[in-house]
């Protein structure tokens, strides 16, 4: 599956920022929230310290002498303690501190805790006694600035994400407007037809594809020069096929005329029918070459009268109608489409060649042009023995066959007109006849 450009550049585009967003919500935490959490810790410490120096054992019991001058303890409003014993019975100080357990390898820990549903930070001593272990708790208790310093933390962490997001879809959409210019490219080059060789204008690109472009006009070029190549060599070929092949037939014919050749004649005879099919083969054969599609994309098409040319091509095939008592008749009306003309004359000779070799004596071929539905209609309608339904797409094939089928054909007949059909988007379709058994051709071309 191809890679979108797009998404690759967005991704890479997604990571940085990100990861600079987080740098932002770091730098804002160590700006903001770092320092006053820094600050309340030292105040907790330093109330411990003065804490400890107050706590007294007497008796058995541990208390806080508060009537000591120094060091001092902190303001009841700014600070609250609270003294228990390991099993968090309250010795001194205030109640509103919940209990804090420690466990046997910690001597200190600072947790956040609730006072009146406030979220506060304290610090647990553990401190040793005369008579036990102890368990100093402080808290700061003034305006919790380090919740709010929190709460700004992550406020700035979530509009940097925001921010990133809204960052992201503007980059999309930049993204997006500067490939268009690939997007002007890649549809004028999907909507040329494959005859359109022409060079692409480099200077209406942008410098980054500029080189594609080029590129792709020199694979223009290349092909037109092996078009061009391609159809000599068919010129060539038809010229050195054709000359010796019509020389024999002409010299077959003057030999049968010998009255020494009498006794031959009947091998004779059977020479010609296979100089003919020669000949045949190899004008199907140029015919393909001709029709095929990469030889086609530089054809020089212009407006076609395709009722004229069914008439043209019918006449030729007049004689050997007549003579397998077949009668072939046209039904056309005026219709145009933009096609070579004599690739539409080898078309309609290979659809007739072939309804006039499958129709037996006493049948009919019918030729017809319709011009409807924005199309031109051409079809051609024999009595033969009709192609079965599941054959009817394997005839388009090169050198296929019907089973049992008479005479001595190649098959090509059907591949080159599907090959025809398809240089200028017509639609081809093989059917039985409406009435009686049968083989109806059609092909649909666009008007001209």
């Amino acid at each position: 599956m191809s890679s979108s450009i797009s998404r690759q550049l967005v991704f890479w585009l997604a990571v940085p920022l990100m990861l600079l967003a987080l740098c932002g919500a770091l730098v804002h935490y160590f700006n903001n929230v770092a320092p006053g959490v820094i600050s309340s810790d030292r105040r907790l410490k330093e109330a411990t310290g003065a804490l400890i120096a107050h706590v007294q054992a007497k008796d058995g019991q541990v208390a806080v002498d508060t009537q000591s001058p120094s060091p001092a303890l902190p303001s009841s409003e700014s600070v609250m303690f609270a003294v228990r014993d390991p099993r968090g019975r309250l010795l001194a100080g205030n109640a509103l501190l919940p209990p804090v357990s420690l466990s046997s390898d910690t001597s200190q820990l600072i947790a956040m805790t609730q006072i009146d549903r406030r979220t506060v930070r304290a610090l647990t001593t553990r401190l040793d006694t005369a008579t036990g272990a102890v368990l100093l708790t402080v808290a700061d208790v003034r305006s919790p600035a380090a919740p709010a310093a929190r709460y700004g933390f992550m406020s700035t962490l979530l509009w940097d994400f925001v921010q990133l997001d809204i960052t992201l879809v503007l980059v999309w959409v930049g993204i997006q407007l500067g490939l268009r210019p690939i997007r002007k490219l890649r549809e004028e080059i999907a909507a040329r037809s494959p005859q359109d060789l022409r060079s692409i204008d480099e200077s209406s690109v942008p410098r980054e594809i500029a080189p594609v472009v080029v590129t792709l006009n020199r694979l223009f070029i290349t092909l037109q020069k092996s078009v061009q190549s391609q159809q000599q060599f068919i010129a060539n070929t038809a010229h050195q096929l054709r000359t010796p092949i019509t020389g024999l037939q002409a010299q077959l014919q003057l030999l049968m005329g010998e009255p020494a050749a009498q006794p031959v004649k009947d091998r004779l005879l059977t020479l010609q029918e296979g100089i003919k099919q020669l000949a045949h083969s190899a004008n199907q054969l140029l015919t393909l070459a001709r029709a095929d599609r990469s030889v086609n994309i530089a054809a020089k098409n212009k407006i076609v009268a395709l009722d004229n040319i069914v008439k043209e091509v019918a006449a030729k095939f007049i004689d050997r109608a007549l003579q397998s008592n077949i009668d072939l008749g046209i039904d056309v009306e005026a219709a145009a489409i933009l096609a070579d003309p004599a690739l539409i004359d080898d078309l309609l000779s290979n659809l007739i060649d072939n309804a006039l070799k499958y129709t037996p004596k006493g049948g009919s071929v019918t030729v017809s042009v319709r011009q409807k539905t924005g199309k031109a209609h051409l079809a051609v309608e024999d009595t033969g023995p009709g192609i079965p339904e599941e054959e009817r797409q394997r005839v388009r094939q090169r050198f296929y066959r019907l089973p049992n089928s008479p005479g001595h054909g190649s098959g090509l007949g059907l591949a080159i007109v599907d090959e025809i059909a398809q240089i200028y988007g017509a639609q081809l379709a093989i059917s039985a006849r409406q009435k009686g058994p049968g083989t109806r051709v059609s092909i649909q071309f666009p008007l001209g």
